[in-house]
């Protein structure tokens, strides 16, 4: 076993053990508009953009919050979903100026469906601010703030 194998792609679980050689990529989606460090111009219509894949199959499906994943909506996948790759999605949104939290989630062709960090820490435990940084599929969180101001939030 190599330093990587070791220390990249074992997993400690919350009670302690390891999960070793985790090579698979679990269900994850990510909004890459708007995100960390971009700023809105002001309230109107967006296009919330991003991309999703899974190493267990095809992506099945895409939902995005606007408010910190009490209610989600299906996305529109912009690509027939291919084994093992990415696929672009999309949601149209009305940003009215006040706070809120943006959210993806993705569902892959198994049924699984992308964690909250809560559930991923209570899976495999919470072990320092890298762990499980290789295979940390937890459900990605960006404040928008009134001034328009994103940033990278855990809700």
């Amino acid at each position: 076993m190599t330093r990587e194998e070791t220390s990249k792609y074992t997993d400690l679980m919350a009670d302690g053990r390891a999960r070793m050689f985790t090579l698979d990529m679990e269900a994850k989606s990510v909004i890459t508009f708007p995100s960390g460090d971009m700023r809105l111009p002001g309230p109107g219509l967006y296009t919330i953009t991003g991309f999703a894949w899974s190493g267990r199959g095809r992506v099945q499906s895409v939902d995005v919050s606007i408010d910190a994943g009490k209610t989600w909506y299906p996305a529109r996948l912009e690509s027939t979903p291919e084994p093992m790759c990415t696929v672009r999605f999309s949601f149209p949104w009305r940003w009215d100026g006040t706070p809120v939290v943006l959210q993806s989630r993705c569902t892959d062709e198994t049924g699984y469906l992308q964690p909250t960090l809560a559930e991923l820490v209570a899976i495999r435990g919470d072990h320092g601010p890298a762990a499980s940084i290789y295979h940390l599929n937890a459900i990605q969180s960006w404040a928008v703030a009134q001034d328009g101001g994103v940033s990278n939030v855990h809700a």
